[in-house]
């Protein structure tokens, strides 16, 4: 047997990178008895059929690490959260929908903000000044390629989400990164006669040196109602060195006394953050 990445599925056939070969797979029936679903991104094991016609059975699912239902995908590294500058403006309310969602997976973060060419000035230094401290924040323009191979970089050796609004350029992004990944890409869509933009099926596409892009059209949802208003103080990243420290175990930064939180705005907390985590907080709570 021999181990690999499955890097698409569709209709029940799964197409499972070993390293220099894909091969097509079916998944044996033990996992159908299971109701365990092979997923784009699972590490698998496949026993090779037939060699030359690259086919086999994947005969062995490997533990996942995690687990993104939307797009269905499992064992990302890295979520590169992608906005516009300008064109649309950023509604930075959504933006912290996104870094909640990802955080929550416990992915690393990457906030892209493309279309640099065109951002005005009081946008770049409010975004220098409330993410800058706490993310990678990487800005792009993929016409003049800005940024591009800093954020090559941050994604090497990693399989990563791009996520984002409609609008703001994600797959020029994506274009930019796999580049080198287009020939082994463009065999596999030629050979399920399906190009990759006519599918709705989540793809890793391969970038080179074990680096993966997840192209699909999901990852757009926002709702955060499975998550409990009393957690949702995790997700903020500034906060984590001041939860515990309040006067009572159970603060939610609100309205108590004596809350370490409180007390570190606008000092190591934005102000802007924090009442943003106030609204998501009474929001999530009301839908309780």
């Amino acid at each position: 047997m021999v181990k690999g990445r499955i890097i698409k599925g569709v209709g029940g056939l799964y197409f499972v990178d070993i390293g220099d070969k894909v091969f097509e797979c079916k998944a044996r029936g033990v996992f159908r008895k299971r109701k365990f679903i092979p997923t784009v991104g699972d590490y698998v094991e496949v026993s090779v059929i037939d060699e030359d016609k690259k086919i086999g059975f994947i005969e062995n699912i490997f533990e996942r690490k995690n687990f993104l239902p939307r797009p269905r995908v499992a064992n990302i590294d890295c979520c590169i959260i992608t906005f516009a500058g300008a064109r649309p403006n950023i509604n930075f309310d959504l933006l912290d929908r996104f870094i909640i969602l990802a955080e929550e997976k416990n992915f690393e973060i990457v906030i892209c903000i493309n279309k640099y060419d065109i951002t005005k000035q009081d946008t770049i230094d409010y975004i220098n000044r409330i993410y800058l401290p706490i993310y990678n924040v990487i800005f792009t323009d993929t016409v003049n390629n800005i940024g591009i191979d800093e954020l090559k970089i941050e994604v090497i050796n990693k399989v990563s989400v791009v996520a984002g609004p409609s609008g703001v350029g994600k797959s020029s992004i994506i274009n930019k990164i796999v580049t080198s990944g287009v020939r082994k890409t463009g065999e596999l869509s030629r050979k399920i006669e399906r190009g990759k933009h006519t599918t709705r099926e989540v793809e890793l596409l391969f970038a080179g040196n074990g680096t993966y892009i997840v192209d699909s059209p999901g990852f757009t949802a926002i709702s955060l109602e499975h998550i409990k208003p009393e957690n949702i103080q995790f997700y903020f990243k500034e906060f984590q060195m001041f939860i515990g420290k309040c006067r009572f175990n159970d603060c939610v930064h609100i309205n108590e006394p004596d809350c370490a939180v409180k007390e570190n705005i606008e000092i190591n907390i934005s102000k802007e953050r924090y009442e943003r985590y106030k609204f998501l907080y009474d929001e999530l709570r009301r839908r309780r």
